[in-house]
């Protein structure tokens, strides 16, 4: 899953940023609004963490142009603690989601998670996909009820097509999401880890769509 964070505190956006990072989400980091308004108008980013302080664009103009040009992607906005106008505004302009500071990274992260999950329509962290059962919560994967080992890459490359469901999804886009802004990578790449992938959870679950790109076979939520 691919993240923006946007913080103009130097301190917590680099914490949000590594707490993103450690629990398996791509996270880029924009520190003014006119920043991230134009990362989140030209990028595909699977959710957003706002805060509403911003220099230059504060964070509720941002929400609303991103909106209004169609950017639907659930965003987490964050306000001060107690400010009840700054979440009613938030809502209003098209937040999905609001924390106050100061927060728990934990419930940060939790509540992340649960907004993509309904943004695919999904309502519980666990998903099977034949024999494989695959916990987005936990990061944990089995096949036919056996623990198997995932390299981060592996488990963000499933999570991310498991939440595209019935879509085929292209190498190009799938190496948007997998890797850091600014990373460079080949349709090759992708071919050898879904290599390594069918190794370790059978064959039958991702399907190669010739010219195309890659899916899954039916998910279960």
């Amino acid at each position: 899953m691919r993240a923006l964070v946007v913080e103009d505190d130097p301190e917590v956006g680099a914490d949000l940023r590594h707490a993103l990072q450690m629990a398996g989400f791509v996270a880029d980091l924009a520190t003014d609004g006119e920043t991230a308004w134009y990362q989140g108008d030209v990028e595909d980013y699977d959710v957003v963490v706002l805060d509403l302080g911003l220099p230059k664009l504060d964070g509720l103009s941002v929400l609303k142009r991103w909106r209004a040009a169609g950017r639907n992607f659930p965003v987490m906005i964050l306000t001060a603690r107690g400010d009840w106008t700054e979440k009613v505004e938030g809502i209003e302009a098209g937040a999905d989601d609001y924390l106050a500071k100061p927060f728990a990274m934990g419930e940060l992260i939790a509540r992340l998670r649960g907004l993509i999950r309904r943004a695919a329509g999904r309502a519980s962290p666990i998903l099977t996909i034949g024999g494989l059962a695959l916990d987005t919560s936990r990061m944990i994967a089995t096949v036919d009820g056996a623990p198997v080992r995932l390299s981060p890459l592996e488990f963000r490359f499933l999570d991310y097509l498991t939440h595209q469901s019935g879509r085929v999804i292209s190498a190009g886009e799938i190496a948007e999401h997998l890797y850091g802004a600014g990373d460079t990578t080949d349709a090759n790449t992708i071919e050898a880890l879904v290599a390594r992938l069918r190794r370790k959870i059978g064959t039958s679950v991702i399907e190669t769509r010739r010219g195309l790109g890659y899916t899954l076979a039916e998910t279960t939520p």
